[in-house]
Order: C-alpha cells, then sequence, then structure tokens
C-alpha cells in the first residue's frame, strides 16, 4: 500500500529530505510530467519592462548592476534626505547599517532568536537595508520593522511545527504533482503573520528611504530576483498584500519540496508567466549583486557615511558528519547537503569580497559547532525552541560577531624581499 511521502531529513538538520528531492526530479524527467502553465517569457524578452499586478519597477535581478538597481540605491538617498529635512534634522548622514538573513527552513530560529536577544541588549541598530532569502524572507520583514515585532517574530519560531508548514503528499505525487508536498499550511501561516497592518508599516518606512527586499529564482530564467517589498507596499495596489505573501511563500518553495509560485507577469502588453522557487536556489544569502560597487555610487551621488553589514547565516558552518548508507536516497541526500553548504560558504566570500572593497564593515553571526540538538523532523518545535533561545542567549551577552568568513582569514603583510643591487 502507498504511503504518505515523509518529508524527514535521513541525516542531521538537512531540510526537506534532500534525497527524495533528487528522486522526484529524477522521476519528472523519465516520465515527462508536467503542468499546465501559461508560457514562460522568452529570452529575448527578460530585459523588457515586467508589469506585476499592475506593478512596474518593484524588482530586479539579483545578479547584474541595471541601472534601474542604482536608481533603486540613489532613489533611496533621496527620500532619506527628504525626511531628514521634514524632520528638522540637519548634518551628515548617520551610519547606515545593513542585514542580510540567510535560509535555513527551521534554523531560522537561531537568527530570530538573535535578532529579539539583540534588543535584549541594547545595543540593536535600525537598519537602512534589510534582505532575506527562504526562512530569512519570512523574519526580514520583522527585523526591518524592529523591535516592537520582536514579540509576534519570536511567536512565529517558538510555537511553529510542522504542521504550519506543509501537508505531506503521496508518493506518486513526484509523477504527477508539481512537489512532494502541499504548502497551503505555509500560505495560512504568512497570512496570518502578514497582514495590512504590517504593509502599512513597511510603507512607512519605506518613505523614509529605508530598504526591504527578498530574493526568489527565476527557474525559468535560472536568475536571482530581489523584489523590493517596500515599494510594493507603498503602491497602494489593492493587489499589494497578496502579492508579498506570495512572494514570501515563493522565497521559501524548495524546489521538489514545496510547489513552485507561478507569478503572472505582462510585458508589452502581452501575458506570460513565470515560475520562482526558492531564493536558496541561487543563494542562501545576498546583500546586493557584487557588480554593484556602493563605493562608486556614494562617491557619484556625494554621500558619506559609515556603512556596517550584519549577515546572520542561519546554519553551521562547519562539516557536519555522518555515516552515510550505500545507498541511492542516502548518497543524493548528503551530495546535496554538501552542495548547500559549500555554496553558503561560497556566498559569504563573495559578500565579504564586496564589502572589503566598498569599505564596509563586514560582521558574521551563525549557528555554532557547539549546538547538536537533534532534529527528528523537519521544524520539530523542540529543536527550534532551542535553537531560539542559543541565539537570544548570545546575542543578549554580546553577539561575538565574526569580521571573516570561517577559513578567510586576513593574510598577513610580508615584507618585500630585495635582491642585492635593486
Amino acid at each position: 500500500m502507498l504511503r504518505p511521502t515523509k518529508l524527514c531529513p535521513s541525516q542531521p538538520r538537512t531540510a526537506y529530505a534532500a534525497a527524495r528531492l533528487v528522486l522526484a526530479l529524477s522521476l519528472c524527467f523519465v516520465t515527462a510530467c508536467s503542468m499546465n502553465r501559461l508560457p514562460a517569457v522568452p529570452q529575448a524578452q527578460e530585459g523588457q519592462p515586467v508589469t506585476v499586478d499592475g506593478m512596474s519597477g518593484i524588482r530586479y535581478w539579483g545578479d547584474e548592476a541595471t541601472p534601474a538597481l542604482i536608481a533603486l540605491a540613489t532613489d533611496a538617498v533621496n527620500r532619506e534626505n527628504a525626511a531628514r529635512t521634514a524632520a528638522g534634522l540637519r548634518g551628515p548622514l548617520p551610519p547606515a547599517n545593513y542585514l542580510a538573513i540567510s535560509g535555513g527552513g527551521e534554523n531560522g530560529a537561531f537568527g530570530a532568536g538573535l535578532l529579539v536577544g539583540w534588543t535584549a541588549s541594547g545595543t540593536r541598530p535600525s537598519f537602512k537595508l534589510v534582505t532575506g532569502i527562504s526562512t530569512g524572507a519570512l523574519i526580514a520583514p520583522f527585523a526591518f520593522l524592529g523591535p516592537q515585532y520582536d514579540q509576534k517574530l519570536q511567536e512565529a519560531y517558538t510555537r511553529m511545527s510542522g504542521k504550519d508548514v506543509l501537508v505531506k503528499r503521496w508518493l506518486t505525487a513526484a509523477l504527477w504533482s508539481d512537489a512532494l508536498a502541499d504548502n497551503a499550511p505555509l500560505r495560512e501561516t504568512v497570512a496570518r503573520l502578514v497582514d495590512q497592518n504590517m504593509l502599512n508599516a513597511i510603507a512607512a518606512e519605506y518613505g523614509k528611504g529605508r530598504l526591504l527586499i527578498i530574493g526568489t529564482t527565476n527557474l525559468d530564467a535560472r536568475r536571482p530576483v530581489m523584489w523590493d517589498i517596500g515599494k510594493i507596499a507603498a503602491s497602494g495596489n489593492p493587489k499589494a498584500l497578496d502579492l508579498v505573501r506570495n512572494l514570501l511563500v515563493a522565497s521559501a518553495a524548495l524546489p521538489g519540496a514545496f510547489p513552485p509560485m507561478m507569478i503572472d507577469v505582462q510585458i508589452g502588453g502581452k501575458d506570460y508567466q513565470e515560475m520562482h522557487v526558492d531564493g536558496g536556489a541561487t543563494a542562501q544569502v545576498f546583500a546586493y549583486p557584487p557588480s554593484f560597487n556602493v563605493g562608486s555610487l556614494a562617491r557619484n551621488i556625494n554621500v558619506t557615511r559609515e556603512r556596517h553589514l550584519y549577515i546572520i547565516r542561519n546554519a553551521r558552518l562547519d562539516p557536519e558528519w555522518a555515516d552515510v548508507s550505500r545507498q541511492t536516497l542516502s548518497i543524493s541526500g548528503r551530495a546535496v547537503s554538501a552542495l548547500i553548504q559549500t555554496q553558503g560558504l561560497g556566498d559569504l566570500y563573495r559578500i565579504y569580497l564586496a564589502a572589503q572593497r566598498d569599505k564596509i564593515d563586514f560582521n558574521l553571526a551563525y549557528i555554532p559547532e557547539s549546538f547538536n540538538v537533534p532534529l527528528p523532523e523537519p521544524f520539530d518545535t523542540h529543536y527550534m525552541d532551542e535553537l531560539f533561545k542559543l541565539g537570544y542567549t548570545m546575542a543578549v551577552k554580546g553577539y561575538p560577531w565574526a569580521k571573516t568568513p570561517p577559513g578567510f582569514d586576513q593574510p598577513e603583510t610580508l615584507p618585500v624581499r630585495r635582491e642585492a643591487g635593486h
């Protein structure tokens, strides 16, 4: 008798059963399974202006410093200056603090705890920019709005369980459906957490020049997409709230495990449909495209200020040992989890190099190697509660932010050797 697919990792902290994801994708390839959809945006039209639910200019490619992205940053500074003038503030701009929150499934409880503990320590700053991917995208609106939303953030990551995220499907879903699980519970959870009042609060902060950006992956284009949630919130469009909720769900839609989010778009008066999935398919964490030179732009628009970047990586960064069974699912799952870990490290290296170039103070937090609470199933409440407590305790004591990614220590300056006669 067929049984529902069990989305439970065979190795510690390997979310959503990565092995079953590989199997599902392989089966779909073999059987050429598909579901109906509108045409994807043709490759030749990817660079043209896109309208989503009547809104335009609300998103940017996450791997390219386009003129539109440069205009986004410039407009944010202009709004900030206008807001300061209206408030009677004078003098140089205050330091700009950036926060990037990574994916990590239930490990997002660490980032949630860190933020709440940071508030309790009395040292948490207001962030000029907040970015999030996957579970980081779900945390990002709370982090953006500040300490007054800490209680809701804590409740979200200490009371959530698997039933609030997914409903298991039968194994045949790998053949005839678009995912191994139904994320209807996650959609309901997001709808409960993100309401019109929150959207209004985000819009108000957007008016002050602050930015809230979440990342998805356009699976058709195989490129990262950055969505300007603040601009969407401030648009006044009656569909804005639904779009924000859909984007948060899309950012957490692990391909194969959760259904993709189909986004209807219009280009040149024609209707298309894009397939958006977990932003983690293209990056585990992001701040801005590497080709976006913050220092150069600041000089061009005559802006001088301190800049600090804080990254919360909701994962351990050390290699986690496991005795892998000599079976297809175990081998595939272990390989996928290794790929995710190394991709996350690569993201940190890239962000660090860009921060060094742009003279931005780099700060990194991640789950320590000492945390070894077992994860019996995805989004286990006890596991998340313990991880939240860990992040909270470390932050209250004064989090020891890493100044470089692991294994990327600053090299010592070596003396120049000079040959005789030179």
